[in-house]
């Protein structure tokens, strides 16, 4: 995934590694996201049929990204990769308010899963640079975060275009499953 991936989490995972789902609806910016994290600067996507997958290895670390389609014809096919997997960062338009609802449906559909049991959590509240976006307040009670008890999360402000927030919810979560990693 690139040189940022590789500094942030070259000293926390030794041999370990690490596999992380990018969920969410169509046009929600996880590919955009995607890329930003890698290159550092945004690049021209078309809205992805099946997935994208990167690797890095460095240091004996290998840490995995998958990111997947959001379209409806698309979003059953999610499950085949959900095993094996530590993490989810999950992306929402937060400027889609139409949308907010099917948002939350497919969210905590994908908290039910037995496979996704163990995995932690993190939201990305993206697009924050369109007008009438909503606040992570917002996306947080739309999307009932307050309901999740079983695992850790967290929600974070983002604007892929500009690359704001993108790196507060990788500390966040670079963080979290370097303690999970250990207690295993």
């Amino acid at each position: 995934m690139g040189i940022v991936f590789t500094r942030l989490f070259s000293s926390l995972f030794g041999n370990r590694e690490a596999r992380i789902l990018v969920l969410g609806l169509d046009n929600a910016g996880k590919t955009t996201i995607l890329y930003r994290l890698q290159m550092g600067e945004v690049v021209s996507t078309i809205p992805t049929i099946g997935f994208n997958v990167e690797t890095v290895q460095y240091n004996n670390i290998k840490f995995q990204v998958w990111d997947l389609g959001g379209q409806t014809s698309i979003r059953p096919y999610w499950r085949c990769y959900f095993p094996n997997t530590q993490a989810i960062i999950y992306v929402v338009d937060s400027s889609d308010t139409d949308r907010l609802v099917t948002a939350k449906e497919e969210f905590h559909a994908i908290l039910e899963e037995d496979e996704l049991k163990g995995a932690v959590v993190l939201v990305y509240a993206n697009k924050q640079d369109l007008p009438g976006a909503l606040d992570d307040a917002a996306i947080t009670e739309s999307l009932e975060l307050h309901k999740i008890k079983s695992r850790q999360w967290a929600i974070f402000k983002t604007s892929a275009i500009k690359g704001e927030g993108l790196f507060e919810g990788l500390d966040w979560l670079s963080n979290t499953l370097k303690l999970l990693l250990q207690a295993q």
